[in-house]
């Protein structure tokens, strides 16, 4: 097997991709995060490589303009990923980028590019019920609040600047879930896993049932944990992303 880097490093990407894995799984953050979401995860899982993407508009991309929309986000996704999909691979995806995620596998269908093998959704309600959000309802006030309590539940006292920041990023990231409508789900060739937080008081298992109009192959998994507790790449989790091998 050849090892090393397969690519030139892109933007899309933390870390260079490497050919030393038999397989791949890209990661999806949640609004207002980055792909440092994924820094306390490993850099291979059984074997798969783990390969976190980064969102323009953050992080080391915070000078490239925002993508405005899932749509844009799918669509701009595709020409980087396209030379990584040469070996078998999933995405996981946390919240509300659950949503690009899907986009991108229909994206990736529509122009004859292989599909992944699964995607794996985590902690976010189906296409059709995205805009049920309780976050979409929030004043301005009420989501740096939101940021706030966030940021000290991961043991970090928040700054003045950093929650500024934190905002400029979360404000735009809202803005594209607010205007992403999907009236009628349409199917992905791919099975789909969908995982539940038991101690997720955001998001209920019922609320998470609309993805079983996604695929002819849904499965449905409760993890023990919280919200963001997949920041963390607990045990349980890590052995669920790594099932479809």
């Amino acid at each position: 097997m050849t090892t090393g880097s397969t690519t030139a490093t892109s933007p899309w990407f933390v870390r260079p991709p490497s050919a030393d894995h038999p397989a791949r799984i890209f990661c999806f953050p949640f609004s207002g995060s980055g792909a440092s979401a994924f820094s306390a995860w490993p850099a291979a899982i059984d074997g798969v490589e783990v390969c976190p993407v980064q969102f323009p508009g953050r992080e080391n991309r915070l000078g490239h303009p925002h993508y405005g929309t899932y749509e844009n986000l799918a669509a701009s996704l595709v020409g980087p990923l396209e030379p990584l999909l040469d070996r078998p691979y999933a995405f996981f995806a946390h919240c509300a980028g659950a949503i690009p995620a899907y986009e991108t596998v229909l994206r990736l269908a529509e122009l004859g590019l292989p599909g992944p093998d699964r995607l794996i959704v985590s902690g976010q309600p189906a296409p059709h019920d995205a805009s049920r959000d309780r976050m979409l309802t929030m004043t301005e006030p009420e989501l740096r609040a939101e940021l706030e309590s966030f940021i000290r539940s991961r043991g970090i006292e928040p700054r003045p600047d950093m929650i500024d920041m934190g905002m400029f990023v979360l404000l735009r990231d809202h803005a594209a879930a607010g205007a992403y409508r999907r009236a009628e789900p349409v199917k992905v060739d791919c099975p789909i896993l969908v995982l539940h937080w038991e101690d997720d008081p955001d998001v209920s298992l019922d609320e998470l049932q609309g993805w079983r109009r996604y695929s002819d192959s849904v499965e449905f998994r409760v993890v023990a944990g919280g919200h963001y507790d997949f920041m963390d790449a607990p045990e349980e989790l890590q052995k669920l992303l790594t099932g479809w091998r």
